[in-house]
C-alpha cells in the first residue's frame, strides 16, 4: 500500500509574484537612495559655489570701499605727453593692457576696464584698477634733497644723516636713520613697490627697481614704466625746485608713502576650465581669490557737484563739454557670477549663482546731496 506524503511549497506563479514585489521594493529603495545622494551632491555644489561667491565678492567690496584712501584729489600725475612711453597696467594672464597717458595726464583713484577681461561662457568680463595708500608703510615722513634744507629736522643723537633724502636727479632715495622702513621683514619697502611723493609743488610716483643698503633706486624701464624722469610732464622732476626757487634744482621737504595699485580681473588661463577672480597688487604675483567665476561686471555712479550720471560702464565719461573721471566715482555697482566646480548629477550641468551689490567709496569725497 503506497503512503502519500504532502509536500508544501510555492507554485511558479507565487514565486514570480514574490520576486516581482521584492524587485519593486528594491527599486523604490534604490531610487530613494539615489535621490538622496543627488540632493546631497547638489547641496554640496550649492554650498561650494556660494562660498566662492562670498569669498571673492567680500574682498573686492572691501578694497573698493578703501579706494582713493590718501590719494590726492584728482589722482596722481603720470608721465604723459610728448616723449612719454606707454605705462603698463596690471593685466590678465597672456594680456598686456596700458594706462592711458596719451590723452590723460593723471591716474585717477579708480580706472575702469569695460570688457577688457576674458570672455567666459559667452559673457565679456571687466577689470578694475584702484589706487590707495598702504597703511602699513609707516607714517609719512619728510624727505629732503641732497642739499641741506632747514625744513629737515635735526638728526637723532649720534647720527649725521637726518630724515631720508632724495637724489637731486630723483633717481634714488636714501633712508637715513629710517632704515627699518626698508629692512622690516613684513612691511619693508621692496622692489616693485610704488612710492608716492608729495610736496608743495605737487605729487609724483616712482617704482622701486633696486635696493642697496639703505638706498632705494628708481631706474628706467621699471615694470610700470613710471620712472620716466626725462619727460616734461608728470615725472618726479616736476616737483623739484625750479630755477626761480631757492635753493634751485633740489627737492624741498617732501612726504613719501607707499601706494598700492590694485587690479581685479578674471583669470581663465592659469587653471584650465576654472576661471578665478584674481587680485593683483602692482605687478606682483596675482592672488586667486575664488572660482569658478564666469561674470565680473562693474558700472559706476559719478558726481561732480551738479551732474550725477549713473550706471556708467567706461571712464572717463563725457557729457557735452563736461568730462568726469575715476576720481569722481561715488558708487560702484558690482555683479559677480560663479558656477560650481563640477557638474550636478541632477541635471548634468553646472550650478550657477550671481550676486549684485552697490559699494560706496569711503576714500572718495561724499556728498550729502548725492542720491
Amino acid at each position: 500500500m503506497r503512503t502519500l506524503h504532502r509536500e508544501d511549497g510555492f507554485t511558479l506563479v507565487e514565486l514570480m509574484m514574490a520576486t516581482s514585489i521584492t524587485l519593486v521594493v528594491l527599486a523604490v529603495a534604490m531610487s530613494t537612495f539615489k535621490n538622496a545622494l543627488t540632493l546631497n551632491d547638489t547641496a554640496t555644489l550649492v554650498s561650494d559655489s556660494n562660498q566662492n561667491l562670498r569669498a571673492g565678492t567680500n574682498m573686492l567690496v572691501r578694497d573698493l570701499m578703501q579706494t582713493g584712501r590718501g590719494v590726492p584729489i584728482g589722482g596722481v600725475p603720470i608721465p604723459s605727453g610728448t616723449g612719454a612711453t606707454a605705462l603698463k597696467r596690471p593685466s590678465p594672464t597672456d594680456t598686456q593692457l596700458y594706462f592711458n597717458n596719451t590723452t590723460e595726464t593723471m591716474l585717477p583713484a579708480i580706472v575702469s576696464g569695460y570688457q577688457l577681461g576674458p570672455t567666459l561662457n559667452g559673457e565679456e568680463t571687466d577689470i578694475v584698477t584702484m589706487l590707495m595708500i598702504d597703511p602699513t608703510s609707516y607714517v609719512a615722513f619728510p624727505v629732503g634733497s641732497t642739499s641741506p634744507l632747514t625744513a629737515n629736522p635735526a638728526p637723532a643723537a649720534g647720527l649725521t644723516t637726518p630724515y631720508p633724502t632724495l637724489a637731486a636727479d630723483g633717481s634714488s632715495l636714501t633712508a637715513g636713520q629710517f632704515t627699518t622702513w626698508i629692512t622690516d621683514a613684513v612691511n619693508g619697502i621692496k622692489v616693485g613697490d610704488v612710492l608716492l611723493f608729495t610736496n608743495s609743488l605737487g605729487s609724483a610716483i616712482q617704482t622701486v627697481t633696486r635696493i642697496a643698503s639703505n638706498t632705494v633706486y628708481f631706474e628706467p624701464n621699471d615694470v610700470f614704466n613710471f620712472n620716466q624722469r626725462s619727460v616734461l610732464q608728470g615725472s618726479i622732476m616736476q616737483i623739484r625746485n625750479t630755477s626761480g626757487m631757492s635753493p634751485a634744482n633740489v627737492f624741498s621737504a617732501t612726504q613719501v608713502v607707499r601706494l598700492h595699485i590694485l587690479t581685479y580681473y578674471v583669470d581663465d588661463a592659469t587653471t584650465d576650465h576654472a576661471p578665478r577672480l584674481t587680485r593683483r597688487i602692482n605687478h606682483f604675483t596675482p592672488q586667486a581669490l575664488a572660482g569658478v567665476v564666469e561674470d565680473l561686471n562693474l558700472t559706476y555712479d559719478l558726481f561732480d557737484g551738479d551732474t550725477n550720471p549713473v550706471q556708467i560702464t567706461s571712464l572717463p565719461h563725457t557729457i557735452g563739454a563736461l568730462q568726469l573721471n575715476g576720481s569722481q566715482v561715488r558708487k560702484v555697482n558690482v555683479h559677480v557670477g560663479v558656477r560650481s566646480e563640477s557638474k550636478s548629477t541632477l541635471n548634468g550641468d553646472y550650478l550657477r549663482h550671481h550676486a549684485t551689490t552697490v559699494v560706496s567709496l569711503r576714500g572718495l569725497a561724499a556728498r550729502d546731496t548725492y542720491q
